[in-house]
């Protein structure tokens, strides 16, 4: 079957720049990589950036004025300029690096839930969120006296907006969000959601560990109040991500970590803090997976998104047709159009370890447990599921590959038509 989804998109030039993709498992098995959901491969321009800075110009950030550190600095600087034209946000300064999004998340929900968040205030998410984006309001919740809500799910797996517009009242503080499900793959529509969190005076966090890598994102447009994410979703590094909050919001929280650089003068008994973004940035940034997810920015910029929602769409309808045509298979969450890449499913007779340990013996790698989604899998009556994932380097033939797997495994266990 050919691999070519569109006109634009070259998908065996992209495969050339991620050099991983090339090399052969033993037994010269090629490798099927569909766990991109956990984190993606890096391509050759990311590798290359990173060790550019460590073999000609590492230093220390925001401290040396000697060359090596103002080269740092500038090149830091130059890859938060990218970040903010990426998203849409207004100002450079609304950009905090993080360690990822659980980090961003975590910084959101001590510095301003713990400053702002009094007895009887909600904070309203979904039943699908991630544990990063659950335990942290759990915890400041607790601290606080607020009370989390879980919007529920409609029989497809999409948010029930009709619940979420019942749910949400004067109490409600803050929306937090997946922008993409990192297990059923549901895209809610965060603009809609933002408008109605607003008209309510709530403001609105999205999780966008899932949904940034695979779709434009205009926080501006969506009315997003803060998002996080995570470079090595992106095809960047791992140790860094991104916390995006309005200026007036971020002014206004307390930071989360303290130490160095986030701080504008000691005293013996108090200490002030440094502007935005500094105020967020205590100690040594992650310097070269910062400057490498700048390089990780530029190749995705340079593909396209248009090109790369249309290519992992039909990734994932292929996906989809051919996986509902194994006997006993489930597949959690909407139809393709409601979702992004990802397919999470079980078998009939089959654990889902059981299973990710059989594709593997074909070379395919995916994931099989909860997914940091525990209340989702027990809605769902499960306690685990296995999860195929797309990403731009992903070929046709590494769906059929998958399915390939999936009839070897069905016949190593003898499960019967």
């Amino acid at each position: 079957m050919s691999v070519s989804t569109s006109v634009s998109f070259d998908v065996e030039a992209i495969r050339a720049e991620f050099p991983i993709l090339g090399k052969p498992l033993p037994k010269g098995r090629p490798l099927v990589y569909l766990d991109n959901a956990s984190t993606t491969q890096k391509p050759r321009c990311v590798v290359d950036k990173e060790r550019e800075v460590q073999e000609n110009y590492y230093a220390n950030a925001y401290r040396g004025v000697y060359k090596f550190g103002a080269m740092v600095d500038d090149e830091l600087e130059s890859t938060r300029e990218k970040i903010r034209k990426f998203i849409g946000a207004a100002e450079v300064e609304e950009i905090v690096y993080t360690s990822g999004t659980t980090m961003g998340i975590n910084l959101v929900a001590n510095g301003w839930g713990r400053k702002f968040l009094k007895p009887g205030d909600e904070i309203l998410l979904t039943e699908m969120e991630h544990h990063a984006n659950l335990v942290p309001w759990q915890f400041v919740a607790k601290a606080t006296g607020a009370i989390v809500k879980l919007t529920p799910l409609t029989e497809d797996g999409r948010v029930d907006l009709g619940a979420f517009a019942e749910l949400l009242s004067e109490r409600t503080k803050i929306v937090a969000i997946t922008g993409m499900s990192n297990v059923l793959g549901t895209m809610p529509p965060i603009e809609q959601i933002t408008k109605q969190a607003h008209a309510i005076g709530a403001v609105v966090l999205v999780d966008g560990a899932q949904s940034v890598p695979h779709g434009a994102t205009d926080v501006q447009s969506l009315g997003v109040d803060f998002l996080t994410f995570s470079g090595h979703k992106l095809y960047g590094p791992s140790g860094v991500g991104v916390l995006y909050g309005r200026r007036a919001l971020l002014e206004d929280m307390d930071p989360f970590l303290c130490g160095g650089h986030m701080i504008s003068q000691v005293f013996d008994d108090h200490s002030t803090w440094a502007e935005i973004p500094a105020k967020f940035e205590a100690g040594t940034l992650p310097i070269t997976q910062a400057i490498g997810l700048g390089a990780a920015i530029d190749f995705v910029s340079e593909i396209g998104f248009d090109a790369i929602h249309a290519h992992e769409q039909a990734l994932l309808e292929h996906a989809t047709e051919q996986l509902n045509s194994i006997p006993g298979m489930k597949i959690y969450g909407p139809s393709p159009e409601h979702k992004g890449a990802i397919c999470s499913m079980t078998i009939d007779g089959m654990h889902p370890e059981d299973m990710a340990n059989l594709l593997d013996r074909k070379g395919v790698f995916v994931r099989h447990g909860h997914h940091c989604t525990m209340p989702l899998h027990s809605k769902l009556g499960l306690s685990a599921t296995t999860r195929a994932s797309f990403a731009i380097y992903n070929t046709m033939n590494e769906v059929d590959a998958l399915i390939d797997a999936i009839h070897f495994a069905r016949k190593r266990l003898r499960l019967t038509d």
